[in-house]
């Protein structure tokens, strides 16, 4: 885990992907999580368990992101069978971040054996990282959604957004 960020495994079975979030799950790498799952899904996957147990810490842009998949995925029924995406050993505290955040409802979470049968590969880093101006756009998504989810969140995330729709601005002059 190369600047305290997670690293990211991945086992890809016929029916089921099955991703190992290891370390501080944050806005440095909600943006290759995201091209990940998309990619993933686009491939025709539609089941997707994350397994957190050795997850130390999800970012509120990270829980963001996630939300977002789980929103995307629950809204879906375009004639494909539907997404799921699973939290498998959450500790108390991500337990607790997620259901503070009022989006417990958007996965399935349970205790147990992770489902891949075979070896879980490293996600390897893209060649060329997110930039700037892509990383902030995600954060700002991210918190604008959990706010919309959850009122209750508008006072928790109410400055963040406004300190990244300004550097946005700021990128994009």
């Amino acid at each position: 885990m190369s600047n305290g960020t997670a690293s990211l495994s991945v086992w890809v079975g016929d029916k089921i992907v099955c991703i190992k979030i290891a370390g501080r799950a944050s806005f440095q790498n909600s943006v290759g999580f995201k091209t990940l799952i998309n990619t993933l899904r686009d491939q025709g996957h539609r089941r997707f368990v994350l397994e957190v147990s050795e997850c130390q810490l999800m970012d509120s842009t990270f829980l963001g992101v996630l939300a977002g998949l789980g929103l995307k995925f629950s809204g879906e029924r375009n004639g494909h069978e539907p997404t799921s995406l699973e939290l498998l050993n959450p500790s108390d505290r991500i337990f607790d971040l997620i259901e503070n955040l009022g989006i417990e409802h958007l996965f399935k979470i349970h205790k147990g054996a992770a489902p891949a049968h075979g070896e879980l590969n490293p996600v390897e880093k893209p060649a060329v990282a997110p930039d700037r101006k892509e990383t902030t756009r995600t954060c700002l998504e991210a918190h604008r959604l959990l706010m919309e989810i959850n009122p209750a969140n508008v006072a928790k995330f109410k400055d963040v957004t406004k300190f990244l729709e300004e550097d946005l601005k700021k990128q994009e002059r």
